[in-house]
């Protein structure tokens, strides 16, 4: 081998692990920039009060409303990590025991295509979702904490400066409902201010339970919903029922826009209990 076909192996080889090593300070950049965000102890971060034209509401088939049309206020386009500075990033966190739906939700938010961009670390998957809003872009970032023992040490990272916090039990399993109090209180922990909302998932299983059952999960649900002070939402990811509408909920009630829900109380329809 000549000395300039050595020289050429050689660069080769310093490119391939220079890409790798690039990989790899982008990954553990993104990781210390959200332990900084996180352990920074800032207040929370009060947001400006967006402009009221055109917010009209069709609705969509399967119950989920859906704004459409040019003046659509929260016209959704999904995005990597973004750290532009004209970006407001607004994190959520998500807790829950396991096997309840809790990604199955947060992809069908976000789209398949953004999944394959999500940051997965021990107990912890990360996703983001970015809007476009009377001109202003905003992201959610969402942090969606695995429900096993061991994820319960990401709990402080997750729910530190987070605006609203979703606590989700599955509608057909009573023991992960129960739960819901114990993920709650070590939430507060770490989190006083962001907005709780309890969410049960799986509600295309549920309906199909007899009616006697549905009504005892209902009452229950209501009843912790009201201890928590959090707003009771029933989903289904399967069928896209309350998803979006629930991130809209959340984006109303931080930037004042003039977008409700309607209280729903009717056994063997999604709830909504505020």
């Amino acid at each position: 081998m000549t000395n300039l076909s050595r020289k050429i192996v050689q660069v080769n080889i310093k490119w391939k692990i220079y890409d790798k090593v690039s990989i790899f300070k982008e990954f553990f950049r993104f990781i210390w920039e959200s332990i900084i965000v996180c352990s920074a102890g800032r207040k929370p971060a009060k947001y400006r009060r967006l402009g009221r034209r055109g917010l009209s509401v069709p609705v969509m088939e399967g119950g989920e409303e859906e704004y459409g049309g040019e003046s659509d206020p929260m016209a959704a386009t999904c995005s990597g990590y973004d750290s532009d500075s004209d970006l407001v990033t607004l994190k959520i966190s998500i807790l829950g025991d396991c096997h309840i739906g809790k990604t199955s939700f947060v992809i069908k938010y976000v789209g398949d295509e953004q999944e394959k961009r999500c940051l997965q670390m021990k107990g912890l998957n990360l996703m983001d979702k970015t809007l476009v809003v009377r001109g202003a872009r905003i992201a959610f970032r969402i942090w969606d904490v695995g429900g096993d023992h061991s994820s319960l040490d990401q709990i402080p990272i997750a729910c530190k400066d987070a605006v609203a916090i979703l606590f989700m039990f599955d509608l057909t399993s009573r023991s992960t409902l129960n739960n819901v109090i114990s993920w709650y209180s070590e939430a507060r922990k770490w989190n006083q201010t962001a907005i709780p909302i309890l969410i049960g998932t799986k509600f295309d299983d549920f309906v199909q339970l007899p009616p006697d059952i549905q009504w005892s999960v209902v009452t229950q649900a209501r009843a912790y919903a009201k201890a928590m002070k959090a707003t009771l939402f029933f989903s289904s990811a399967t069928h896209n029922i309350n998803v979006n509408k629930i991130f809209k909920f959340i984006m109303a009630k931080l930037f004042n826009l003039p977008w409700t829900v309607q209280r729903n109380l009717t056994i063997g329809e999604p709830i909504i209990d505020f």
